[in-house]
C-alpha cells in the first residue's frame, strides 16, 4: 500500500451501497412481492434481511470484544496491524475485526447464491458487489484481514440462510 494513493471516487460509493442496499433491498424485494402476490420475492426479500440483520449482529459480537485499531493509511510506516484490544467494549463496536460491511455484503451475496445457483448472472453479480464493497472498505478504514474475516463469516451466514430459505422455495 506503501505509495499508493486510492481515488475517493471508487471508495465513496462503497460505503454508501454497503450502508444502504442491506436496508433498501430487501424491503423493496418484499414490497414488491408483496404487492404482486409473488411469494418467491417476499421470500427472497426476508431472507436477504434476514442474512443482512445476522451479518451486522454476529460482526458486531465479535467487534464487542476484539477491537481493533484502525490502520493509519497517512502514516504507512508505523506497524499497528497487531493492535487490538482485547476485553469487552475497549474500541466500539463500530471499529475492528471483522468488517461488518463485508460481513454483511457476502451474507447477502451467498444467500442469493445459494437461493439461485443456477442464476449465474445474478450470482456473479452478488460476488462483484460483495467483493467491492469488502476490497473498498479494506483500501480505507479497515486491514485486509478484517476483510478476510468478513467475506468468511458473511459466506457461513448466507448459506445458513440461503439453505434455510431455499427449502421453502422448493
Amino acid at each position: 500500500m506503501i505509495g499508493v494513493k486510492i481515488p475517493r471516487g471508487f471508495l465513496i460509493p462503497a460505503f454508501m451501497l454497503g450502508g444502504l442496499l442491506p436496508i433498501i433491498l430487501p424491503i423493496i424485494l418484499f414490497i414488491s412481492g408483496k404487492l404482486r402476490k409473488n411469494s418467491e420475492k417476499i421470500l427472497a426479500g426476508l431472507a436477504l434481511g434476514q442474512a443482512a440483520i445476522l451479518g451486522s449482529v454476529i460482526s458486531s459480537i465479535y467487534k464487542t470484544f476484539t477491537g481493533r485499531i484502525q490502520p493509519d493509511f497517512a502514516n504507512p510506516a508505523i506497524d499497528i496491524s497487531r493492535d487490538f484490544n482485547f476485553g469487552f467494549l475497549q474500541h466500539g463496536i463500530f471499529w475492528g475485526w471483522p468488517s461488518s460491511h463485508t460481513t454483511i455484503a457476502f451474507a447477502m451475496a451467498f444467500t442469493l447464491i445459494t437461493l439461485y445457483p443456477k442464476l449465474k448472472n445474478l450470482c456473479y453479480a452478488a460476488l462483484l458487489y460483495a467483493l467491492y464493497i469488502g476490497i473498498a472498505v479494506s483500501l480505507s478504514i479497515h486491514w485486509f484481514s478484517e476483510f478476510i474475516a468478513g467475506a468468511i463469516i458473511g459466506a457461513v451466514i448466507g448459506i445458513v440462510v440461503g439453505r434455510s430459505f431455499r427449502e421453502k422455495l422448493l
